[in-house]
């Protein structure tokens, strides 16, 4: 009966109860949406970052992330690799030598780090070769090959078929050069992976450095975040004598990155229900402050106040029944409708996305439980806001009420 009473209640004056269920609807709608973007955006940064950068899992000589000094490396790399792939969990892997070098162009030179790759196996790992924007990928074999970002080429003023002087120290604190030639040009569209990372063939690398089948970073992909850390333990198991490291362990910011996605969308979520509560307040102490006459009547025949007080949050929790649905609804379309076609914010900042490693087409995605938590957030709020106007409902006095025009 209450029930019954608290819907014909809401659509005496439907305008008003229009206008709340709009905001419900509109606000739902909205965070749904933001809460995507977000989740878009950080996706793409920790995508980018694990494929170009980090992949799940990385291996190294224990004292090597200390200060990354090539002295520190692993021997029998081609075999370590191999074993690598035997672990189970693992779907790709590959290895690589590293050195900090001065790079010299007959136009300057700068700092930056060379990785000395086995070409076959970078390209399943990263994907580099699909990022060429000129020229063409590293062949095995063919050695002093180089590949440098569309953007550092630039700023060394060269081009494709160009010189590079490379200066670094050998494994034994030697100080060697070595002339290498532009083979191709790539774009991450991160801009500073693009501005201090250069490729050429591991063989070529460690030639110069002073002793073949080495490595200083063993990269590991995964099929999913979910196996990350039983395949960790496999491999602390495999090779007790090196460090074993996921992606968060690697770059922290990662994780911290991550953490953020449900932060983000808490807190759109507790702005959008602050604003909500106050505007179902102030709409609902409106309809009892039309209807102190009836509900003086309502009291005066015998109601009790616990059925007036049930009556009024019923109506308010009804507004949020009617609509948080819909909201949601909409929300959940707008989202999968860009999940799958991106949203192009390059018209807005190309280079202000890049500099931040992040792609320039975010694909907003919503987890299922945020759905759940939001309708259970609207329907708390609703809950919260009713209580006033029905206490000041329960406060009127019958005799008074009745009097009242």
């Amino acid at each position: 009966m209450i029930l019954k009473l608290a819907w014909r209640n809401i659509w005496r004056n439907p305008a008003r109860s229009f206008v709340v269920i709009g905001a419900i609807i509109i606000g739902v709608w909205s965070v749904i949406f933001l809460m995507g973007v977000m989740h878009g955006m950080i996706n793409s940064y920790v995508d980018n970052a694990i494929k170009r950068e980090t992949s799940h899992i990385q291996i190294h000589h224990p004292e090597y992330m200390k200060d990354k000094e090539s002295k520190f490396y692993m021997e029998n790399a081609e075999k370590l690799i191999q074993d690598i792939e035997k672990i189970p969990g693992v779907k790709a892997a590959t290895i690589r030598s590293q050195t900090n070098v001065m790079i010299g162009s007959s136009h300057g030179t700068r700092g930056i780090r060379i990785n000395g790759i086995v070409p076959g196996r970078e390209d399943k790992l990263t994907g580099l070769n699909e990022l060429l924007v000129e020229g063409k990928y590293l062949e095995e074999g063919r050695p002093n090959q180089i590949l440098l970002s569309s953007r550092l080429a630039s700023k060394l003023k060269v081009k494709l078929r160009s010189k590079l002087i490379l200066t670094f120290q050998t494994l034994d604190g030697e100080i060697v050069s070595g002339a290498f030639r532009i083979k191709g040009l790539f774009d991450t569209k991160n801009a500073m992976f693009d501005d201090n990372i250069a490729f050429v063939d591991i063989h070529s690398l460690n030639e110069l450095l002073g002793q073949q089948d080495i490595g200083h970073e063993a990269m590991i992909y995964i099929g999913s975040v979910e196996q990350m850390d039983s395949t960790v333990m496999s491999l602390k198991k495999a090779f007790p004598d090196l460090l074993v490291q996921n992606y968060r362990e690697i770059s922290p910011e990662l994780g911290l990155f991550e953490t953020q996605i449900g932060m983000a969308g808490r807190i759109y979520m507790v702005i959008f229900m602050l604003a909500l509560i106050f505007g179902i307040i102030n709409t609902m102490l409106m309809a009892v402050l039309e209807r102190v006459r009836e509900l003086g009547m309502l009291m005066a025949v015998g109601m009790n106040k616990l059925k007036i007080f049930l009556m009024i949050v019923l109506e308010t929790l009804l507004l949020g029944v009617v609509g948080a649905p819909i909201g949601i609804g909409f929300g959940y379309l707008l989202t999968s409708y860009y999940s799958t076609r991106g949203i192009n914010l390059v018209i807005f900042s190309k280079e202000g996305m890049e500099q931040f490693g992040m792609t320039n087409f975010i694909y907003p995605s919503v987890n299922p439980e945020d759905y759940l938590f939001l309708a259970m957030s609207v329907f708390i709020t609703a809950l919260l806001a009713s209580l006033y106007p029905a206490y000041k409902a329960i406060k009127l006095k019958p005799v008074e009420a009745i009097r009242k025009m």
